[in-house]
């Protein structure tokens, strides 16, 4: 299953650019992350990856495969729309 790999290395990159955004002054913009960073940047961060990954599991084990696949391409996007920001914040 390379798309569950591929997911999985897209929710550490996802990780790594969201705390690189948040050192830049970038403010998260899902209202559950935010929530959850009331611990920590890190913290929240991390468990927001960590409630994807087990939701993923949740999809493979109801045989719903083409989720996971499906939602690999908006982390995909996300990460690009992270190092885009990263990029205009590192250039203003």
């Amino acid at each position: 299953m390379p798309y569950l790999q591929f997911f999985v290395y897209l929710q550490i990159l996802d990780l790594l650019t969201t705390l690189v955004g948040l050192k830049f002054g970038v403010s998260e913009a899902s209202p559950f992350v935010r929530w959850l960073m009331n611990w920590g940047p890190a913290v929240g961060v991390a468990g927001s990856k960590l409630v994807a990954i087990a939701l993923a599991g949740v999809c493979i084990l109801l045989r719903r495969q083409h989720l996971v696949r499906w939602i690999t391409y908006w982390y995909a996007g996300l990460v690009v729309w992270n190092l885009c920001i990263i990029l205009a914040g590192a250039h203003a």
